[in-house]
């Protein structure tokens, strides 16, 4: 009798902890994404697993990366693939954020979004464009503070879908807009915006000109845009094994044909003929590091990880979901080396202004 109450309470114990990991831990339990629901985004879940392996031979054939043509599929593969991670796991904002003595993480992603509005000067009545603009959570952020309309383009079925969802439940749908397009070729037309800007989102063009121009294209003359790039600073150096393979690590796991370097940025922007008016990587002190939420979360990541391999074997997560958790632990390893060498930012700051004339 006494081995049949241990047996049972042993059980409970553990159903319960299971219950807790899969259905409590995590940032994201609180905004909408439960462990259990994780998936392929608009990937049907037996193909997930061939869909990773086509996402990463995609590296294995370095021409394919040099086709412009061959990326929006690319990427959009890559967010079906880790959408739901990201959202499990980290929120509904996919960027990073430096860290803020006394703030949270959560608090500090807010106020990194917010700058924005200072910066584009815009308010009621303005329309705005989020270029890359993912399940929402700077748009939402963006649209609460300034009372602008913002709508937002992603190249992902899924991720519109979510952010609808999301818009609705944060009261603001009357102010954001999302819709299914790709940034290379927008479905607006030309002088429709107040303002524009795009949080770490523009890394995933192939050519920055591209991308450049067409919001340029969109803009209304006199309207500003502003854009957190990632990029390599100065301190990158392309003869280092170190440097090359933490780049490579960062490209290969997030979904990037190539990262761009720092000073490349303005650059561009003036050939498609904005006004450059201030750049600064806001990763640089007195700002904390961006990638101290990386290092602070490695429990995490494990838990997650257990987490997720559970709910594999048992059938609840799709096959492939492992492979994809894996490759996004090993891409925080490489941020992490990137933001701790100085060689890399996700952060470098752009704002522009499209000419009155």
């Amino acid at each position: 009798m006494e081995t049949l109450t241990l047996f049972m309470t042993a059980a409970v114990i553990a159903g319960g902890g299971l219950y807790w990991f899969v259905c409590v831990l995590g940032s994201a339990e609180q905004k909408g994404k439960r462990a259990a629901d994780l998936s392929g985004g608009s990937i049907s879940a037996e193909k997930v697993g061939d869909k990773y392996k086509q996402y990463w031979s995609f590296f294995l054939q370095p021409k394919e990366i040099e086709k412009p043509s061959q990326v929006p599929a690319f990427v959009d593969t890559f967010y079906n693939l880790v959408t739901d991670i990201y959202e499990w796991g980290w929120g509904q904002s996919f960027h990073f954020s430096p860290s803020l003595p006394g703030k949270s993480h959560a608090a500090a992603t807010r106020l990194h979004e917010e700058f924005a509005v200072d910066l584009l000067r815009v308010g009621p009545g303005n329309k705005i464009l989020d270029v890359g603009c993912g399940v929402g959570g700077p748009m939402r952020a963006i649209a609460a503070k300034s009372g602008s309309n913002v709508v937002g383009i992603t190249i992902n079925e899924y991720q519109v879908g979510r952010a609808r969802i999301h818009n609705v439940k944060a009261g603001l749908d009357s102010l954001c807009e999302v819709v299914r397009g790709d940034f290379l070729q927008m479905p607006f037309a030309d002088g429709s915006f107040d303002g524009a800007y795009s949080i770490e989102a523009t890394c995933h063009a192939p050519k920055l000109e591209d991308v450049y121009g067409e919001i340029y294209r969109v803009l209304k003359p006199g309207a500003m845009y502003v854009s957190y790039e990632w990029v390599t600073t100065g301190a990158y150096r392309s003869d280092d094994p170190e440097h090359v393979e933490i780049v490579q690590g960062i490209e290969r796991g997030d979904a990037l044909p190539g990262l761009r370097r720092f000073d490349e940025v303005a650059e561009t922007a003036r050939k498609v003929g904005f006004e450059v008016l201030q750049e600064k990587d806001l990763a640089r002190p007195p700002n904390g590091p961006w990638w101290a939420r990386l290092k602070m979360g490695r429990i995490a990541y494990w838990r997650n990880h257990v987490v997720v391999s559970v709910l594999a074997k048992l059938g609840i997560a799709p096959e492939g979901v492992v492979e994809v958790h894996d490759m996004l632990y090993k891409t925080a390893e490489h941020l992490t080396r990137g933001g701790e060498t100085g060689i890399f930012t996700p952060m470098y700051m752009i704002l522009c202004r499209k000419p009155v004339n």
